[in-house]
Formats: C-alpha cells, structure tokens, sequence
C-alpha cells in the first residue's frame, strides 16, 4: 500500500547538490560557478581549493556533497565525474537602513543566493 517513489529530478547517469542560503550576492557566486563548470571534478576542486574568493569554500563543500550522492546513492565511479550543471539563483534578501542625513535612511540590500551543482559520469 505505500506511496510510489518520486521519479528522479536527473537522469541516470548524473547526481546532484544543492547548497542554500549562501550570505553572497548571486553576481559574485556566479564567478565561482563559471570556474568549474564543464570540468572534471578533481580539476574543479583544486580550482576551488586554490581560489582566493570567500565563498569557494562552500562551493567545494557543496561540490564533493554531489560527488558523495553519485557514489553512495547512485553507485557512480567518481574517478570519471564531470561538473555537468552549476547555475545559480536568487534567494531572500535581508534589508537594513543606514542613517543619513537630515533624518533620512538609506537601505542596505544583504542578498542570500543558492548554488546547484549536477555532475555527470562520463564513459573514456
């Protein structure tokens, strides 16, 4: 009697990852993305170790959080993973103010994005 399973967000042969409320601009994180998409995914996470940008560090966790769901949920060889997919969007934006003057504000947009990454086994 149970319910069906859900049928599979992608495709046989690829895993995915998905890391929210991540405290940076979308713009900024998307920078990140287009440095390792279409990449190997050892490739990619040296390019992530060695970056200088702030959030590359979460972009890996969320990187070798893809390649854990590939080996352990959908049993693919990690040596041969390629970083299909990283898009970016858009998530909730904190508003502050700042005072100016003659009583006036001026607000402070703090935007939160979220990353999804998608690697997919590649046959040599």
């Amino acid at each position: 009697m149970g319910k069906s399973p859900n049928p599979r967000r992608v495709e046989e042969n690829e895993a995915m990852a998905k890391a929210r409320m991540l405290r940076v601009s979308p713009q900024k994180l998307n920078l990140v993305a287009a440095m390792i998409r279409g990449k190997s995914v050892h490739r990619a996470l040296n390019d992530l170790a060695f970056s200088r940008k702030r959030i590359a560090a979460d972009v890996s966790k969320c990187l070798q959080s893809a390649v854990a769901n590939a080996e352990n949920n959908h049993g693919l060889d990690v040596d041969s993973l390629l970083v299909a997919e990283a898009y970016v969007g858009k998530n909730l934006t904190m508003k502050r103010i700042r005072a100016r003057a003659r009583g006036r504000f001026g607000r402070i947009a703090k935007p939160f994005s979220e990353i999804t990454i998608k690697v997919r086994e590649i046959e040599e």
